[in-house]
């Protein structure tokens, strides 16, 4: 299995080889057929399965909202083209506001970094069909990564252990989506990213080594959730020290040899006499 990861394998991606992603930047969103099916997908998951949202409401079968036309938008597909996740990063000009400020409410010392250096992350859903373990999450995070995972094991798909399903235990379209977001966060020099989002979730991420830190308190929006901060210059210092393969990963830089036997090697030694 090393030495498939040496020289590529039959992998499109280390990292998530199952999927392909792509973006949707702002600028005539709802117009697009990629919109198209990203407005099904949530309608589906948001309207028919949680039922966040009335389906009488949206009788074209899509869920639209005034943000996505400033917002960029994430897509994951499996091998067969079929959708399977999205997310977005809204965008705000300085007399509009992000989507977390119409329900929640921030810390009185919290102080909002310039807004042209911000984006708020929301919308991440993952199809149902992928979340077909028990345990896990609405985004497509299995149970033993939402307990015992870290930056650490999230390793190429030819280290992981011979047995296991296809879907591993690395949430690979979350991955996928955050990179898109990311890629996109770095070219329009945005630094900071706003979520609200349960407190399960910002754990999960936390297990991933991107540390959201909450800005205010808890507040019922679809359930309780707590709106909260990312530095992204935190984010890459804390993978550097965490995990350099992930942190080259999201930078689109090449995975070198050294960093891949490093990689397996810190991975032996983090499962030695583990079942």
């Amino acid at each position: 299995m090393l030495i498939e990861a040496l020289v590529g394998g039959k992998h499109r991606d280390l990292l998530a080889p199952h999927f392909s992603f792509e973006q949707l930047r702002p600028g005539n969103v709802v117009e697009t057929d990629l919109f198209r099916q990203i407005a099904a997908l949530r309608y589906e998951v948001y309207c028919l399965e949680c039922r966040y949202l009335n389906p009488e409401d949206y009788p074209r079968q899509v869920e639209i909202d005034d943000y996505d036309e400033r917002s960029v938008h994430a897509a994951a597909h499996n091998a067969d083209r079929l959708m399977v996740g999205t997310m977005r990063l809204v965008q705000a000009a300085a007399d509009q506001r992000y989507p977390f400020e119409e329900h929640c409410t921030v810390f009185d010392d919290f102080v909002f970094p310039p807004r042209e250096q911000c984006g708020e992350v929301s919308r991440l859903v993952v199809l149902k069909s992928f979340r077909r373990r028990p345990g896990d999450s609405m985004q497509g995070i299995t149970k033993e990564f939402q307990e015992r995972g870290s930056p650490g094991a999230i390793v190429p798909a030819t280290q992981r252990k011979p047995g296991r399903e296809r879907r591993s235990n690395s949430p690979e379209i979350l991955l996928g989506l955050y990179r898109e977001i990311f890629r996109f966060s770095r070219q329009a020099g945005i630094r900071y990213w706003f979520a609200a989002m349960e407190q399960p979730l910002a754990r999960s991420l936390s297990r991933m080594g991107f540390d959201f830190n909450p800005i205010g308190p808890e507040t019922d929006y679809y359930g309780p959730v707590t709106p909260f901060m990312a530095d992204l210059e935190e984010l890459l210092a804390n993978l550097q020290q965490q995990n350099p393969l992930l942190l080259a990963w999201f930078n689109d830089r090449s995975i070198s040899p050294w960093l891949l036997f490093s990689t397996w090697m810190k991975m032996k030694f983090a499962t030695a006499g583990k079942p």
